[in-house]
């Protein structure tokens, strides 16, 4: 019994985010709704999704955007050293559509250097990757930090037609060796990973520097052009 009403409240969302994916203009459920595919570019190239101003907003504007306050952690790529502050917001329901949003900061080297000795718990990740639990201090100190680019995960899983529906045709396609295709759409600095095993990934980034989501694909020797597998 308990499964069954299980699966109907997943039939339930996957069809509620379907409608709102392939109904023109989506489904307003505010003044400023906050839907994965309205975004808007300025004059300047700046991008704005979910009500964040990527290079813009800060921290604590997202936060108040959201009303929520999402959980904040310093992370150490395995084996790179890059060091990067992001902020985890879990399961937020947004204009109707639920799904886990991670903005990544603009925070400085020689600052998140201090802030990594500062730490006070450092765990490992099955990816390798270091998680640095940050003083209160610090993380006071990163409210007032950029939004660099935002990564949208969608509890629901989605498929490229669906996809392709609602953001349009991309500027190019490119398929990894694992078989996850990503929907790349430079002039709006988005890519979306079409995971054919899991979730499907959003990453948003300013038009600028989208050089850092194509630059891995170029080097994936399965990657390949918007017109072809």
């Amino acid at each position: 019994m308990e499964r069954k009403i299980a699966l109907t409240i997943l039939g339930i969302t996957l069809v509620a985010l379907a409608l709102a994916i392939l109904l023109p203009g989506g489904r307003t459920v505010s003044e400023h709704p906050k839907l994965p595919w309205l975004i808007e570019k300025d004059a300047q190239g700046s991008i704005t999704v979910f009500g964040v101003t990527l290079g813009r907003s800060t921290l604590q504007e997202m936060r108040d955007g959201l009303q929520e306050q999402g959980v904040l952690n310093l992370f150490v790529a395995p084996g790179e050293d890059e060091l990067s502050v992001e902020v985890y917001f879990e399961r937020l329901f947004l204009s109707g559509i639920r799904g886990d949003l991670v903005a990544t900061l603009e925070v400085d080297r020689q600052t998140l250097e201090q802030m990594y000795r500062r730490g006070l718990r450092i765990s490992k990740l099955e990816s390798g990757a270091r998680k640095v639990k940050l003083t209160r201090p610090d993380e006071e100190r990163l409210r007032n930090s950029r939004i660099a680019h935002l990564t949208y995960i969608p509890q629901a899983d989605l498929d490229e037609a669906l996809l392709v529906r609602r953001f349009g045709k991309p500027a190019r396609r490119a398929t990894e060796a694992s078989g996850v295709v990503h929907l790349l759409y430079p002039d709006k600095g988005l890519d979306i990973a079409v995971n054919p095993d899991g979730r499907e990934v959003f990453q948003y980034l300013p038009p600028s520097r989208f050089d850092r989501v194509t630059a891995p694909l170029e080097q994936d020797p399965a990657g390949r052009p918007a017109n072809g597998r």
